[in-house]
């Protein structure tokens, strides 16, 4: 599951599936039967034979009985699944049943065991693993069980091209993202799948603390490409750890500096520093974008040995595993989970040379751009919420596209 994008703390400057399971295609499913059907795979086959509710909730039992897992993740993990239950099998979805259900749930169990006996380290930069287990793959299966696909869209695929063609320019280019669930790189890929599958699987994520220490989420994210930061807002956390955290940050800067000179690198970071929350009226809109974020990501494109370009883009997730409303430094935050249409938009590129001509100042400069970035952002975010929420809205907006109905 994704975790946060972050503000990373680097000398003072600052800068998202689910057990083993292998899928037959890695195109966006169809939107009757998504691809949710195909053989789970286990790191340990003992769990392979659970196909019910009762089965997964005793064997839950046996582990806290066992000393295997700690006794306050049995509610959080029977909440869970009760929950998933309940959007799984209300979805309406051709073919979904309480096996399902018990199987996916099962996978993530097998991940989340086996990162207690064997757990991974992060390096810098992580390249998703596909062999000799699918970790993209069983992110792919468990995000599609959530997406309804008949009211998710894809925004602006004219503008998608054009960054598969700059990527191919070996241009590199760096998406100034919204982020609003654990979920979101399942569901990017989702959507861009059909249509831009090396996008979907060749993007890096910039992820945070949350993303590769939390026991749920890291198995997801071993799916995906990500350069690790340790975000400000948990640098300090433990202060005897804060100096080799700055060291890790420095090192994932070069990492990214020496793909950026490769050049033809697809990035994506949340310059929010986390996921969107709901507003005081219950709404919710992209979190104001951090000037240090914004600079340090045009700053890295500007230095590289090829040319690079900045592209913001809407993110609208939230309803298929909405954060809690508040932000919480502790790790095991309980998850829930809903049946729901979801869809990504890209805005224009930014023409920073036009945005920074009002002004000299450096300062005055970061805040216009990293202003402008969110206003698209929060601009498209409109449009894209209401298209997903409103058929008769939708059918008025020639930019949003089903391609997977194709």
């Amino acid at each position: 599951m994704l975790a946060s994008q972050p503000r990373v703390a680097v000398h003072g400057r600052r800068p998202l599936a689910t057990g083993r399971c292998v899928v037959t295609r890695t195109a966006a499913p169809t939107v009757t039967t998504p691809t949710v059907r195909s053989a789970a795979q286990f790191h340990q086959e003992k769990l392979a034979g659970i196909v019910a509710e009762q089965q997964f909730k005793m064997v839950i039992k046996g582990l806290v009985a066992s000393g295997k897992m700690p006794a306050q993740l049995e509610p959080a993990w029977e909440y869970f699944f009760d929950n998933y239950k309940k959007a799984v099998l209300n979805s309406g979805v051709s073919g979904v049943d309480e096996k399902l259900v018990a199987q996916v749930q099962t996978t993530i169990l097998d991940n989340v065991l086996l990162q207690a006996v064997q757990p991974y380290t992060f390096p810098s930069f992580h390249t998703r693993i596909t062999e000799p287990y699918n970790y993209y793959e069983f992110g792919q299966r468990y995000v599609a069980t959530l997406v309804d696909f008949n009211n998710s869209l894809l925004g602006h695929r004219e503008r998608w091209d054009r960054v598969q063609e700059l990527l191919d320019q070996k241009h590199n280019v760096v998406l100034l993202a919204n982020h609003q669930t654990e979920a979101d790189p399942g569901v990017f890929a989702h959507m861009l799948s059909t249509t831009h599958p090396k996008l979907a699987t060749d993007v890096i994520y910039v992820a945070g603390d949350r993303v590769v220490t939390d026991p749920m989420c890291k198995p997801f994210s071993m799916g995906r490409n990500l350069f690790c930061v340790h975000s400000k807002k948990h640098i300090d956390d433990v202060p005897e750890l804060k100096a080799s955290k700055m060291e890790t940050n420095r090192k994932t800067l070069v990492a990214m500096q020496r793909k950026l000179n490769e050049g033809g690198t697809l990035i994506w970071i949340a310059p929010s520093g986390g996921r969107d929350r709901p507003n005081a009226n219950d709404e919710w809109v992209p979190d104001t974008f951090d000037p240090a974020a914004v600079e340090l990501m045009r700053s890295l494109v500007q230095r590289a040995k090829q040319p690079g370009h900045l592209f913001p883009m809407a993110m609208f997730s939230f309803p298929i595993m909405p954060p809690p409303k508040t932000v919480d430094k502790s790790i095991g935050e309980r998850r829930l989970t809903n049946f729901s249409g979801v869809g990504i938009s890209l805005c224009e590129e930014l023409d920073i040379a036009a945005i920074n001509s009002g002004s000299e100042d450096k300062e005055v400069q970061q805040r216009a751009l990293a202003a402008a970035a969110h206003a698209a952002v929060k601009s498209s975010y409109a449009l894209l919420e209401k298209a997903v929420q409103d058929p008769a809205f939708r059918a008025t907006r020639s930019e949003f596209s089903q391609p997977w109905k194709a």
